[in-house]
């Protein structure tokens, strides 16, 4: 309370770029395994990671230890311009009241989370293109073989102009939506729920964190399908035009994944999501808040 939505903006986006730094190797590792056996039948492809640990351990045999930081600047590229807006959007219908109406928290999550998916998509397709990179035998999902970051934007947008850097933006605005709509609607009321149960004490560290797992199981639930599609739409080879090769668009992709790899297949990686959600929501939503008291 007491702060300008523009603060907000700045906060918001520094927190979301702490939490990203920390976080990263687990993007890494969900990455390449929702892109693992893509539209293929269960059991017919080779799996070179297994689970969230093992697959932290073939990302580190291909790529060396740094390769768990794969897409880290474009990550924080895209947590600064994600969260930044999207705090600036939640502090703005805080001060308008809107939060105080019945539901009024999550159409207030959802729509901030939207736009700031929508700001930040170039950021994340970049991302997505550098963590899914790697040597040919551990490869999973189109390799783009971008040399960096700049040249990652430079090759997009020499190849498929202004609108190329924000394709797959239709898989970004209903998953960000949903979750940060979820997250911000749940992690308050987790938070209260295990001190209520006297799991640990109130205000604690430890009460934040668990609040954070619980409200975890929530959006991992709710979110994964779309991150996985999100995903997808992101990373698949385009045509001169930019027209996906894979995806004609995001029912499209939701209707392949399901007929050719099974609903489970939109779950690919939720181990990795529901281990990375707890976390960041904590360390973002902490960050911001003490940068907000400072």
């Amino acid at each position: 309370g007491g702060v300008p939505p523009a603060t907000d903006l700045v906060l918001g986006a520094t927190a979301g770029c702490l939490a990203c730094f920390l976080t990263n190797p687990l993007e890494v590792v969900k990455t390449r395994l929702q892109l693992q056996g893509e539209l293929q039948p269960p059991g017919s492809y080779p799996r070179p990671y297994r689970g969230v640990l093992r697959a932290a351990v073939a990302v580190c045999r291909a790529d060396g230890l740094r390769g768990l930081q794969k897409g880290l600047a474009a990550g924080l590229l895209y947590q600064g311009l994600m969260n930044g807006v999207r705090f600036y959007c939640y502090s703005h219908a805080e001060d308008a009241g809107w939060t105080g109406y019945p539901g009024g928290t999550v159409a207030a999550g959802a729509v901030a989370g939207a736009v700031g998916a929508i700001v930040g998509s170039p950021a994340y397709l970049v991302k997505t293109h550098l963590q899914a990179q790697t040597v040919s035998a551990m490869a999973v999902g189109h390799q783009h073989n971008h040399e960096s970051i700049s040249g990652a934007f430079k090759s997009i947008y020499q190849q498929h102009g202004v609108v190329g850097l924000w394709r797959g933006v239709t898989g970004a605005v209903p998953r960000v939506a949903v979750g940060s709509a979820v997250q911000l609607a749940t992690f308050a009321s987790a938070k209260d729920w295990v001190c209520e149960r006297q799991w640990f004490r109130k205000g604690s560290w430890a009460a934040v964190l668990a609040g954070g797992m619980v409200s975890g199981v929530a959006v991992a639930v709710t979110m994964t399908p779309f991150d996985v599609i999100s995903t997808r739409l992101y990373n698949q080879p385009v045509d001169a035009d930019g027209t996906g090769k894979l995806y004609r668009g995001f029912l499209d992709c939701i209707l392949q994944i399901s007929s050719k790899e099974g609903l489970l297949g939109l779950y690919k990686g939720i181990g990795a999501v529901y281990l990375r959600l707890g976390p960041h929501t904590v360390l973002s939503l902490f960050f911001w808040d003490k940068l907000r008291n400072m």
